[in-house]
């Protein structure tokens, strides 16, 4: 896949390759040629993914998203409360109704009637 983008998830794994190499030893050329063998990706990106891993060290590799629509109706007050919390936290409606549908689905919530 040369030439097209990794997504976030991506990047992060291939920058904490690039740091496990440089943290073993391996010499920055050799870290270098390594990840475009292994990736498919030019020296010079792999150079960047090295020069990250030197930098910041390894990433936190994100979950990968899919697009998930549902047409929701609301009561007024609780779509303004959400968007609110959203731009005050300075995060985005999707992050913050995801954050409440993780934290429901871990209480373990049952269904009306105990089903």
């Amino acid at each position: 896949m040369a030439g097209s983008r990794c997504d976030a998830a991506e990047f992060a794994c291939r920058v904490n390759t690039a740091a496990e190499l440089v943290d073993a030893g391996v010499p920055v050329a050799d870290a270098v040629l390594g990840l475009a063998d292994r990736f498919g990706c030019s020296l010079r990106q792999a150079r960047r993914y090295v020069d990250r891993a030197v930098a910041g060290g390894p990433m936190p590799v994100t979950e990968s998203t899919v697009v998930f629509s549902i047409k929701l109706k609301l009561p007024a007050a609780l779509a303004i409360r959400a968007r609110e919390h959203a731009r005050d936290s300075g995060s985005t409606l999707s992050a913050v109704v995801a954050q409440a549908l993780m934290e429901f689905l871990v209480r373990g919530r049952t269904r009306p009637g105990g089903r």
